[in-house]
C-alpha cells in the first residue's frame, strides 16, 4: 500500500517515570553539532525522549506566555509569525521520537510513545484553546484587508485563524473538556492501532518445510523465504505478512490451501480477537470523532474534514464517487467475468475466492500479453532504479544527489544522500528500502525537518522516505518488481515535493497541503514507469548488464489498463467504508466486520474474520480520516497533469519547470485549485483519466463477453 504519512508534532508538557537524564548530556537537547544539523542517531537513546520533550515544552510554554503577555498590539509579526517559532525545540524532539516509532520502533520506545501521546496532546490543546492567545489572533484576522500581506502571509493568517476555530477554541464550560477529553483519547487510540497491527503482522508465519509447496513460487521469493527461515534458526522456508513474502505468495503459489491461509492471516490483523483486537478501538475513535465535529456545529465528522479540503462537502464527495464508480464498475465487473472464465479453463471451482483472484488473474495476464511481470525483476536493481530516478530529476529539475557517508543514521538499511540544484543546498534525503519487525508495513515519507525561509534564515529539509522492498538474497542484490519501482516513484515524488519548496513559513511549506492535492506530485511520477524513454535509461539485467528488452517495454505498456476497473472499484471501496465511518450520527453498534461490509463494493464471495478496516491505519492512525477518497481524486489530477508532459515531452524541461514553480515550490501558500489552474491554464477534468484506465464504452464493447 502506498501511503503518504506527515507527522504532526503535538506539543506537551510531561513527566514520565524514566530514568532522570542531565540537560547538558541529552543529545536531543542540545546543539547539533552535525552536518547540516542532521539528527545524530547514534547518541539518541529512549531514555532520552521523555525529559526532552518536558524541558522543551517548557520553552515552548514560555515563548506562549510571551505572545499573550506583550504588552504591544497584536500584529502579524509579534502574533502569527511568532508562532511558527514558538515550539522548534519541540517540533525537533518530536520530529525523531515518531519517525523512528514508525520504522524502527522497539517495546520500550512503543510505551513511551504511548505515555507520552495523550499528554502531548493535553499540551495542544491548552495553546489551540487559549482565549487569551486566540483573541491576539482574531484582532489581526479581523485586520487583514487593510495589512498587505502577501498570498503566503495570508494563507498562513486564515489557516492559523481556522485552526484555533477548528481545534475548539469557541467551546466553553463542559462541551470544552469533553472536547480536549475526547481530543486526549483519540491520540491514545491512534498509537495503539498502530502497535496492534504490527504486533498481528509480526505475530504471523507460514513455515513450509515440504519442496512441493514451494510449487509455483518464483525462483528469487524462495530464495527470500529460505534466508527468512535462516534468520529464524528454522528450517525450511518462512514467509510473512511482509509485502514482499506476502504478495508473491497469493500471486504464484499453486498451493490453494496455504493461499487461503496466508490471506486470512493478512486479511484478519486487528481482527482476530486476541489483545491485539482492533474491534473496540475503531468503534471509540469514530464516536469520539462524530462527538468532535458535533461539538463544533457538524452533523458528521465527515462534513468539518471537507470544510478544509479540495473537495468541500460531503454532496460533492458523493458525485465524485458516484461518476467514478458509475465509470469504473462495468469494467470491473467485466474483469471478474474474464479472470472467472479463464480459472474454470483451468479446472477451477467457480465462484473464485478472494485467495485465487490474484492467483489466476496473474496466469490471465500472462496468457494475454505473453508475458510474465517477474522477467522484469532481474532488470530492476535497487541500485540502478535509484539511480534513475535520481537522473530523472536531474534531467526535469538540475537536481543531484551525492551519498553522505558522514551522516549518522537509525538502522545500517539506511542511506543519506545530500541533494544540491547546481551550486545550491537542497536538502538530505534519508532513504530506508527493507522490511524489518520494528518497522511497519507499507511505504511512506515524512520529513525530520521541514524548510523554512523565517527572518532570513533558509533552513533546507531533512526528508525521510520509508518502504518495504524486496531484500537481497542468495548473493544476488535487491531486486525490485515492476509494482515496487511503481511505489519508489510514488515516495519519491512526495520527497520532491518537500524537498523542492521554497516557502517562508514551515507550516505551508512542502507537503503541508490540503490532504486530497497532496498525492498529485507522488503518483503524477508514477506515470513515467510505463514510458520506454525513461526506462531505457536504467533498466539493465543486473547480470549482463543488457537493457530491458523493448518487447517487454511494449508488454508492460499494453498490460496498463489490465483490471484498471478491478483496481478502480477497490479504491474507490476503501473510499467509501472511510466516508461511512466518518458519516456516522450516532455510535457503530456490533462488529466492524459487518459495518463495513455494509458500505463495501465487493464482488467476491465474503469471507468470516476478513476485515480490511481493523488494519486500515490510513484512516486511523495515519491522518487521511474521511479522506482516502484523496488518492482517487489525486489521480484525476496526475493523469491531467502528466497528458501536459505527454504532449510536451517528458523530459521537457520548460514544462518540469513550470510544474515545480507553480505546484512543488509553492507548498501550501496558496489553496491548490489556484495553484493547478496557474500549472494547466484551466480547472481540472476526469477526461485523461478515463483514457489512461480504458473507461470507455468502446473498450467495454470490445471485451468478449
Amino acid at each position: 500500500m502506498k501511503k503518504y504519512v506527515k507527522i504532526i508534532t503535538i506539543m506537551v508538557m510531561t513527566t514520565v517515570a524514566m530514568p532522570l537524564v542531565a540537560q547538558n548530556s541529552n543529545p536531543l537537547l542540545q546543539e547539533w553539532k552535525t552536518p547540516y544539523q542532521t539528527p545524530p542517531f547514534s547518541q539518541i537513546k529512549n531514555e532520552h525522549y521523555a525529559p526532552a520533550v518536558k524541558e522543551a515544552i517548557k520553552e515552548a510554554e514560555k515563548n506562549i506566555e510571551k505572545i499573550i503577555d506583550q504588552k504591544e498590539a497584536p500584529t502579524f509579526e509579534n502574533t502569527i509569525e511568532a508562532l511558527q517559532l514558538a515550539s522548534r525545540k519541540l517540533d525537533r524532539i518530536s520530529s525523531v521520537l515518531f519517525n523512528l516509532n514508525e520504522c524502527n520502533t522497539d517495546s520500550e520506545m512503543q510505551r513511551i510513545v504511548m505515555e507520552l501521546t495523550p499528554k502531548l496532546t493535553r499540551f495542544s490543546n491548552s495553546v489551540n484553546m487559549n482565549p487569551k492567545l486566540f483573541e491576539r489572533v482574531e484582532k489581526v484576522y479581523a485586520q487583514r484587508d487593510r495589512l498587505n500581506l502577501t498570498t503566503e502571509q495570508r494563507t498562513l493568517l486564515e489557516d492559523t485563524y481556522k485552526g484555533f476555530v477548528r481545534n475548539g477554541v469557541g467551546l466553553t464550560g463542559n462541551d470544552r473538556k469533553t472536547y480536549a477529553k475526547n481530543s486526549e483519547r483519540l491520540s491514545e487510540l491512534s498509537q495503539q492501532m498502530n502497535q496492534n497491527v504490527l504486533a498481528d503482522n509480526n505475530d504471523y508465519i507460514l513455515h513450509i518445510t515440504k519442496a512441493a509447496d514451494l510449487s509455483g513460487l518464483p525462483e528469487n521469493v524462495i530464495a527470500a523465504a529460505r534466508a527468512e527461515a535462516q534468520e529464524r534458526n528454522m528450517e525450511g522456508w518462512v514467509f510473512t505478512l511482509a509485502y514482499p513474502s506476502f504478495g508473491p505468495f497469493l500471486t504464484y503459489a499453486d498451493n490453494r490451501n496455504l493461499r487461503e491461509q496466508i490471506w486470512k492471516a493478512y486479511n484478519s490483523r486487528g481482527n482476530r480477537g486476541n489483545k491485539n483486537d482492533n474491534n473496540a478501538i475503531i468503534r471509540e475513535m469514530t464516536d469520539l470523532r462524530m462527538q468532535q465535529a458535533q461539538l463544533l456545529g457538524y452533523r458528521t465528522y465527515c462534513e468539518y474534514v471537507l470544510t478544509n479540503r479540495m473537495c468541500q462537502t460531503p454532496v460533492q464527495l458523493d458525485a465524485f464517487f458516484k461518476s467514478l464508480m458509475d465509470a469504473a464498475l462495468p469494467f470491473a465487473k467485466k474483469d471478474l467475468e474474464e479472470v472467472s472464465a479463464f480459472a474454470q479453463s483451468l479446472g477451477a471451482e467457480l465462484p473464485l475466492q478472494r485467495w485465487d483472484f490474484s492467483y489466476y488473474s496473474e496466469k490471465l495476464k500472462k496468457q494475454k500479453y505473453d508475458f510474465d511481470a517477474e522477467l522484469l525483476r532481474p532488470y530492476f536493481q535497487l541500485e540502478k532504479v535509484r539511480q534513475g530516478i535520481f537522473d530523472l530529476y536531474g534531467r526535469l529539475y538540475g537536481l543531484t544527489f551525492s551519498e553522505a557517508k558522514n551522516i549518522d543514521v537509525y538502522h545500517p538499511d539506511v542511506k543519506v544522500y545530500e541533494v544540491r540544484d547546481g551550486q545550491r543546498f537542497m536538502g538530505i534525503l534519508y532513504l530506508d528500502m527493507h522490511p524489518r519487525a520494528s518497522k511497519r508495513s507499507g511505504a511512506w515519507m515524512t520529513e525530520f525537518r521541514e524548510q523554512s525561509n523565517m527572518n532570513g534564515q533558509q533552513v533546507r529539509p531533512l526528508i525521510h522516505v520509508v518502504c518495504n522492498f524486496s531484500k537481497p538474497v542468495g548473493g544476488k542484490p535487491a531486486l525490485l518488481s515492476f509494482d515496487e519501482v511503481e511505489t519508489f516513484m510514488h515516495e519519491f515524488g512526495h520527497a520532491m515535493h518537500g524537498m523542492l519548496t521554497d516557502c517562508t513559513y514551515p507550516s505551508l511549506s512542502g507537503t503541508s497541503v490540503k490532504r486530497d492535492f497532496v498525492e498529485l506530485p507522488s503518483q503524477v511520477m508514477e506515470n513515467w514507469c510505463y514510458e520506454s524513454q525513461f526506462l531505457n535509461t536504467f533498466a539493465r539485467h543486473y547480470e549482463t548488464g543488457d537493457t530491458v528488452p523493448g518487447e517487454y517495454i511494449q508488454k508492460i505498456k499494453a498490460a496498463e489498463k489490465y483490471l484498471a476497473g478491478w483496481l478502480c472499484v477497490r479504491q474507490l471501496s476503501l473510499g467509501l467504508v472511510d466516508k461511512a465511518f466518518h458519516s456516522i450520527t450516532q455510535p457503530i453498534e456490533g462488529p466492524v466486520e459487518e459495518f463495513e461490509r455494509q458500505h463495501m463494493v465487493e464482488l467476491l464471495p465474503k469471507v468470516e474474520g476478513a476485515n480490511t478496516s481493523t488494519a486500515f491505519t490510513h484512516i486511523f492512525a495515519g491522518g487521511y480520516a474521511s479522506g482516502y477518497y484523496g488518492y482517487k481524486w489525486a489521480e484525476v489530477l496526475d493523469a491531467d497533469v502528466f497528458s501536459k508532459f505527454k504532449q510536451n515531452g517528458i523530459f521537457d524541461k520548460k514544462t518540469a519547470q513550470s510544474f515545480r514553480k507553480e505546484i512543488l515550490s509553492k507548498g501550501g501558500t496558496e489553496h491548490p485549485s489556484i495553484l493547478f489552474r496557474n500549472f494547466m491554464g484551466r480547472d481540472p477534468n476526469n477526461n485523461a483519466l478515463m483514457i489512461r484506465c480504458g473507461f470507455t464504452q468502446e473498450t467495454l464493447s470490445s471485451i468478449p463477453e
